[in-house]
């Protein structure tokens, strides 16, 4: 039984007539990933106006969450597990405050440091997003049999884990204006 071309085909195709050696074994596996997370990406997106937070809201409270009781975490160990700058965990970290949702805690061990922790109401928005975000999930997998998921499981972890094992290519160090010449 072969599927019905769809518009990573269509893609793929394109540029098999344009610019086919832009294309690798590997190819068609990424544009599907892509969309795929792109699809999730916005399930999880269409809950959240519900509940009242942002996508980065919803980071630092699944992030406290899933640190485990007492549901607190460093702001440094937050940004970089999220990605974000100090200053914009900073700036997400004030609006959950001002919300109720988190709280900042001196840490007893360190006077120089603090610990952002989920209030009780933080951590009952924290599982209901999370609960909002995983049921948004499954409904774009509604219509794939659990065999397949499953199958696609252990492919994609045995990927991840080749792909792991790759370093990736260092960007060239950046130029600043006092580096460049006239040229």
């Amino acid at each position: 039984m072969t599927a019905q071309p769809d518009r990573v085909d269509e893609l793929l195709d394109a540029w098999r007539a344009e610019l086919p050696d832009v294309l690798y074994p590997t190819s068609e596996l990424t544009k599907r990933v892509l969309v795929l997370a792109a699809a999730l990406d916005e399930a999880t997106r269409r809950e959240l106006p519900a509940l009242g937070i942002t996508v980065a809201e919803f980071d630092v409270l699944v992030s406290l969450r899933r640190a485990g009781a007492p549901y607190r975490m460093k702001p440094n160990q937050l940004a970089r597990g999220l990605l974000l700058s100090s200053g914009g965990t900073s700036n997400v970290t004030n609006h959950l405050v001002a919300n109720g949702l988190v709280v900042r805690e001196a840490d007893p061990d360190d006077g120089r440091s603090t610990w952002v922790r989920l209030t009780p109401d933080g951590v009952a928005l924290a599982e209901r997003a999370v609960s909002a975000s995983s049921a948004a999930h499954a409904a774009v997998f509604a219509n794939v049999p659990g065999d397949v998921v499953e199958v696609a499981t252990g492919a994609l972890r045995a990927v991840c884990a080749g792909a792991a094992s790759t370093s990736p290519p260092q960007p060239a160090p950046a130029r600043n204006a006092r580096n460049r010449r006239a040229g």
